[in-house]
């Protein structure tokens, strides 16, 4: 699990195809701050489809420059 502040932008070479999976988000606490938690899962053609794959926890100011990236780019 991580704990983002903030997002630096990549230059990313490759392309890679991704798999798509589903995803799950909640609001946790942590020491007297509040953090969007999103969690993705492992796809159906997994070793365990469905198991928690990754867990990221933004922080406010994370989910905010994630914010402003989508309006500005998508």
């Amino acid at each position: 699990m991580a704990i983002v502040r903030t997002f630096d932008k990549l230059d990313l070479k490759a392309n890679a195809r991704h798999t798509e999976t589903n995803g799950g988000w909640s609001i946790q606490g942590q020491d007297g701050e509040k953090f969007l938690q999103i969690n993705t899962v492992g796809s159906s053609d997994r070793e365990i489809p469905g198991k928690v794959s990754q867990t990221l926890r933004l922080s406010k100011d994370a989910v905010e420059q994630l914010a402003d990236l989508a309006e500005k780019h998508l």
